[in-house]
């Protein structure tokens, strides 16, 4: 239950003097926003100018794909489908032995399950999934939200180029490891090394003083 009011407010709430103060500042607010001028971009004639690394949506590049599955098993929503079958390709050389590789049939993304954490893009060991800056593709469907691999593939254009490395930065482990000159085996010097001469045996330890002392 409210506490009732006390009279000194009760006289406030009745004094006009009062309401036209609080009205005047209100106003006084109103105008300084209205000189400022609106910061509002007017979508979709402004189009937003965002940041390189925006996670709009992911592209697929097909021919890097292995179908490792890694994506689908990370993925918190499993929101990734992906299908697949071994083919077999014939050997190159006489007596060698036919090898197995993964073909993609199917890669698609749900959209409308998708919660843009971006660990597909992480965790994916050859680069086949990147970031695109693009948002406009919603639709009037949710099930048109499910992308597969056709589109994802176009989505490929629209992936920015990577940053360009820092030149005070060190290069790649693997950089260093490929200009790393080869090792030289150790020529045999010219003179051959003196043979060592052996040590001489110690002499025995005598026993006499250890008997008497017994």
């Amino acid at each position: 239950m409210s506490e009732p009011r006390k009279p000194a407010e009760q006289a406030s709430s009745r004094n006009p003097f009062s309401a036209a103060k609080g009205l005047l500042a209100g106003m006084r607010t109103t105008a300084k926003v209205m000189v400022r001028g609106a910061h509002t971009q007017q979508y979709p004639d402004e189009r937003p100018n965002l940041p390189p690394r925006s996670r709009g949506v992911i592209a697929l590049r097909e021919e890097n794909c292995t179908s490792c599955m890694l994506c689908a098993r990370e993925c918190p929503d499993w929101c990734i489908y992906i299908d697949s079958h071994k083919e077999t390709i014939p050997a190159t050389t006489e007596g060698g032995r036919d090898r197995q590789r993964n073909v993609l049939d199917r890669f698609a993304i749900d959209f409308s399950l998708c919660m843009y954490c971006g660990i597909c893009v992480e965790v994916c060991p050859f680069d086949a999934l990147f970031w695109s800056p693009q948002f406009e593709y919603a639709e009037l469907d949710i099930r048109d939200l499910l992308h597969e691999k056709g589109r994802l593939g176009e989505w490929m254009a629209t992936v920015p180029p990577p940053p360009a490395l820092d030149e005070r930065a060190a290069d790649p482990a693997e950089v260093v490891a490929a200009n790393k000159p080869p090792r030289v085996a150790r020529e045999a010097s010219a003179t051959p090394r003196a043979p060592r001469t052996p040590r001489e045996p110690r002499a025995p330890r005598p026993t006499g003083a250890a008997e008497e002392s017994e």
